[in-house]
Formats: C-alpha cells, sequence, structure tokens
C-alpha cells in the first residue's frame, strides 16, 4: 500500500469503516461461493449418477445464489455512499484550508487547477473506492477460504493453487507501477489544461488587442492533444495488464484442470469432488483478476489523492503553523478597537519557498485613530505588514498586539469583523452593484448602500448605468473602470464602518481624475478611524500623522510628513 493511500485510511474514517464492512461482507461472500460450488456440484453429480433431485439442494441453491446478488448489491451501495462522504469531506477540507489560507498567496495560484481538483480531479476517487478497495477485501479473503477448502477436499489441487496463485499479483505489479506514472503524467496534463484554459478565457480581451487569440486557440488545442493521447498511452497499458492477468489466471485454471480430469478418468477422484474442484478454481484468481483491473482504473484517483494532500499540507504551512506557541482553546475578549493600540513587537515574518524574510525584526506602534502611511520600494514587505494586521499570515517571531492582547489570541472573525480591508485591486462578484458594496453588511437597507456609494463619490456613475444599483457586473467587475471599482470598494469601507481601516495603494494605476476622486473619498473615510495606508503616490500622504519607510523588510525611517522624507524616496513617490 502506498504512502497516499494509507494517509487516506488514517484521515479519512469513512474510508476504515468502508474496509471493516467490506472484509466482512467478503468472508459471508467467500462462504456463500464455496457453498454454491459445492451445492451444485452435489446436485450435478446425482444427476449424472441417475439418482433423482431432492428439493431441499435446489432451493438451497437458489438461497445462495440469491444470497449473493443482495451481498453484491449491498456492497455496491455501501461503497457509493463512502465515496459520496469521503469526497464531500475532502471538499470540505480543501475549502476550509484555502479559507483561511493568506489571499495574498492565494493569488500566486492557478485557480484553473484548483477548480479541476475540486470537481474533476476528487470524482476520480470513485474508482478507488468503489471499486479498488472492495476488490483488494475481496482479493484478501475469498483465496484464503477457496484455498482452504480446497485442501480439506483435495489437497493436490489446493497445492497447485497456492504455487501459480501468486503469478497474478506479481505480473499486476511490473504492469502496475508502469501504470501509475503514466497516469500521473495524464493527470498533470488535464490540471495544466484546465488552469491554462480558465486563464486564457479570462485574458481574452488582452490577447485579442495583440493578436494573439490564434495563437493560444493553437495552444489549448496542443495541450488537449497532448492529454489526449497521454490517455491512450494509459489506456494501451491498461488493456495489456488485462490480457496478460486473463492469460496467467487462464492458464493457472487449465494447470488445476487437466489433472483433475486426468485424475477423474483414472478413476482416481470422483465426479462431485472434481466438480467442486473445477467450479472454486476460478473462484480462487477470480478476485486477483479483478483487483489488476480495479488497480488501473483507481490510478488516477491516487494521483488526484496526492495533489489534494499537496495542496492541504501547503495551506497547513500558511495559516499559522508555524506559530511558535499553541493557541489557546478559549480566545479571549475582544477589546475596545476604537480606543485600542496596535503593536507590532520585533515580528519576523518567512513565507515558505523564500530564503529571506518577508519582514526582520519590525516593531511599530499605532495611536488609536493615527493615520498612518507605509512607503518604500515594491516588495520591501507593506502588504504583508497588512496581511499580518488582517491575520492573514502569522509571524514566525514576535507579536501582533491589540491593546496588550496577542492577535493570535483572539478569535480571527471578530476580529476582521472591527477592520475594513481595501486592497489595491478590489475583486468585485458577479452580481449586482448593490450586492458588491453590500458584501460588508448583507444586512444592509438599500437606503444604507446609497449611503455609504455616496460617501464613496460612487453614485453619480452608478446611477448612470442601466439598471443603477442593480445592474449585473461582470466577471472581476467587468464593464467598470479602474478608478469605479475602487470606489464601489469603498463604499464597501464606508458601509462596514469599522474601527480600524486598511489601505493597500488606494491610488495606484488611476488616473488624475479617478485619482482624485479616490483620495477624496478615502481621506472622508479615514476620519475618526486608526488607519494604515500603503502608498506609491504622494495624494495622500498630507492627510497622514506619520509615514514610515519601508525597505528590504525593515522599517528604516519615520517621519511626520512628506517634506522630511528621504530624497531619493520622495523623488520615487513624485515620479509618474
Amino acid at each position: 500500500m502506498k504512502p497516499v493511500e494509507r494517509r487516506l485510511l488514517r484521515e479519512l474514517p469513512v474510508l476504515r469503516r468502508h474496509l471493516t464492512y467490506s472484509s466482512a461482507l467478503s468472508l459471508l461472500a467467500a462462504g456463500l461461493v464455496v457453498a454454491q460450488a459445492t451445492l451444485l456440484a452435489t446436485i450435478l453429480a446425482d444427476g449424472f449418477a441417475g439418482r433423482p433431485f431432492p428439493g431441499t439442494p435446489l432451493a438451497a441453491l437458489a438461497a445462495v445464489m440469491t444470497l449473493r446478488a443482495l451481498l453484491a448489491w449491498a456492497r455496491g451501495v455501501l461503497a457509493q455512499r463512502t465515496a459520496a462522504d469521503a469526497k464531500r469531506t475532502l471538499r470540505e477540507r480543501i475549502t476550509g484550508r484555502l479559507r483561511h489560507t493568506n489571499p495574498l498567496r492565494l493569488t500566486s495560484r492557478r485557480h484553473g487547477e484548483t477548480v479541476t481538483l475540486l470537481t474533476r480531479g476528487l470524482d476520480a476517487l470513485d474508482a478507488y473506492i468503489v471499486g479498488y478497495l472492495p476488490t483488494m477485501t475481496a482479493a484478501a479473503v475469498v483465496p484464503l477460504t477457496v484455498v482452504g477448502w480446497l485442501a480439506w477436499t483435495d489437497w493436490t489441487s489446493a497445492l497447485i493453487i497456492v504455487v501459480t496463485l501468486p503469478l497474478i499479483p506479481v505480473f499486476g505489479a511490473l504492469v502496475g507501477a508502469h501504470t501509475a506514472r503514466r497516469t500521473a503524467r495524464q493527470w498533470q496534463l488535464l490540471s495544466r489544461l484546465g488552469g491554462h484554459f480558465l486563464d486564457v478565457v479570462a485574458g481574452l480581451a488582452t490577447l485579442r488587442a495583440f493578436g494573439r487569440e490564434r495563437r493560444q486557440a493553437e495552444v489549448v488545442g496542443e495541450m488537449a492533444d497532448a492529454h489526449r493521447r497521454a490517455t491512450l498511452r494509459t489506456l494501451r497499458v491498461a488493456f495489456l495488464s488485462s490480457f496478460v492477468l486473463e492469460t496467467v489466471a487462464t492458464l493457472s485454471v487449465a494447470l488445476v484442470a487437466v489433472p483433475v480430469g486426468l485424475r477423474l478418468l483414472g478413476g482416481e477422484l470422483d465426479l462431485r469432488t472434481a466438480l467442486v474442484v473445477l467450479f472454486l478454481a476460478p473462484e480462487a484468481y477470480l478476485p486477483l483478476r479483478a483487483a489488476g483491473a480495479a488497480f488501473h482504473d483507481s490510478a488516477e484517483g491516487i494521483a488526484v489523492a496526492e495533489q489534494v494532500f499537496a495542496v492541504l499540507d501547503e495551506a497547513a504551512e500558511d495559516d499559522g503553523s508555524r506559530l511558535p506557541v499553541v493557541r489557546p482553546a478559549r480566545r479571549a475578549p475582544m477589546p475596545d478597537t476604537r480606543a485600542a493600540h496596535l503593536r507590532l513587537d520585533d515580528v519576523t515574518v518567512h513565507y515558505p519557498h523564500r530564503a529571506a524574510p518577508a519582514l526582520r525584526g519590525v516593531s511599530l506602534s499605532l495611536r488609536p485613530g493615527e493615520h498612518i502611511a507605509l512607503v518604500g520600494p515594491s516588495g520591501a514587505g507593506k502588504s504583508t505588514l497588512l496581511a499580518l494586521l488582517l491575520g492573514f499570515t502569522a509571524p514566525a517571531s514576535g507579536r501582533v498586539t491589540v491593546d496588550g492582547t496577542d492577535l493570535a489570541d483572539l478569535d480571527p472573525d471578530d476580529w476582521r469583523s472591527q477592520v475594513a480591508w481595501v486592497p489595491q485591486r478590489p475583486h468585485l462578484f458577479a452580481a449586482t452593484v448593490a450586492d458588491n458594496i453590500r458584501l460588508a453588511r448583507p444586512d444592509a437597507s438599500d437606503a444604507q448602500v446609497r449611503r455609504a456609494a455616496r460617501a464613496a463619490f460612487a453614485d453619480h456613475f452608478i446611477e448612470e448605468l442601466p439598471r443603477a444599483y442593480e445592474t449585473l457586473l461582470g466577471e472581476h467587475g467587468a464593464g467598470l473602470s479602474a478608478g469605479q471599482r475602487q470606489r464601489i470598494a469603498l463604499a464597501r469601507a464606508f458601509l462596514k464602518d469599522a474601527p480600524v481601516l486598511l489601505l493597500d495603494e488606494p491610488t495606484a494605476h488611476l488616473d488624475p481624475r479617478s485619482e482624485a476622486a479616490v483620495t477624496r473619498a478615502t481621506v472622508r473615510l479615514m476620519r475618526g478611524k486608526t488607519s494604515v495606508v500603503v502608498a506609491h503616490r504622494t495624494s495622500l500622504l498630507p492627510h497622514a500623522d506619520r509615514i514610515v519607510t519601508v525597505e528590504a523588510g525593515r522599517i528604516t525611517a519615520a517621519s511626520s510628513s512628506a517634506a522630511t522624507m528621504p530624497p531619493a524616496l520622495a523623488e520615487g513617490l513624485m515620479a509618474p
């Protein structure tokens, strides 16, 4: 059993129960196989001997065949329900992990690959749970039961089966290793195809603008053709494996049947015993043949399970598993955030797969109602500092405190309810304008939504839309300009009216007119709130109480106005 299979059984109790029930049902099925072969051999032997058919064996045979059919149905229902429960559990775990993962890290993933994994990918586990696991339990139970019965009935035939039986798993393992590699390659190509196709659809307007849509169509076609070829290669190996296993099983049964026939003709064996051996010999090989076929069907599911655990492990690294202390089961009470001091004490942040820390020994204090502007070159650690205050990432060392209470001791949802965040590129959903603003407060009335839009200077362009606030937006706010999307994000913050405000370059990439409108709305939003603004432009700096310079993950300077900033940095901010 592979490590990923052991982990599946360890982390999904429903699979362990499934194995237990399947083993019990397989043991019962093995007993019924022996009973059916014995009853059928008895009836036929009596018939050839000219003895009348008694009614009891016929009725017993009918009952045994009915029970075998019911057992097969029960195993199928149990397997289907187990597969549904396992897939639901894994989907919930993945989405739960991603929900608690730093959103700044999520943007580095290809969303198409994640969607493919959650849908088409997890469905591939059906073949593993419904087909492979029950077949493996049958392969472990039925041959032993059959060989044990044959050892008592005809030890010579049982010895031949014992010698030839291991040939099937040996040949299956030799071909199966090759199949696993090809199936993993097939899944990688499918995942890459899904991610690339989603990227192409999302960037279709840009591709058309640069005249590259035909080339990307060709790339998608090439990737689809590569996946088709990989699928055909995998199928060829699977068909070859089935041919090998069937051939080995047929020859093994022949090695049992030929001596039995010769001994029957020589009078060394009675007809009933010979029939029992001939009926039971194929049943000894059947579960192993079925297990070989089921292995090929389930190989894609195993590859998907490896990808699932890779995503879970990556998300676990990012959602605070590196905290040096254990979080208490009982959360600390939420301080009054309107009068709370926020403080970073010697904080260092490391991201996986990056040698240098994103923040190194940063200490910063924010008084209630203070406005701080963070400036510095791209990649200096400004957005990471905001992620710390949001609780999206955890420090490797140091503490983030709210009025002396460690942020790690507060309930994350309670804390974020006290924080309004306006990112550089706000995400707008394919919903109405009102619903996008109402994201901050789902229970807000229409009048409250309109007041928030008016405060963000967004009411004029919204009312000019075809259906005003009920206008349905496209994906990512398609149909609105960058400045309009930014003002809707500010309207969300106005509607939330949280005491702590975090803004990540709200005026970046805007034309002068849009920048002026967003600046006026941002200044109005900051009044009376503890605010941290990441700024690459100078429009918001005059409204900051302090300007903090961040470079290479460290705070290198702090000033009370733009006039006292380092000249080189001031020139960089003034540059277009």
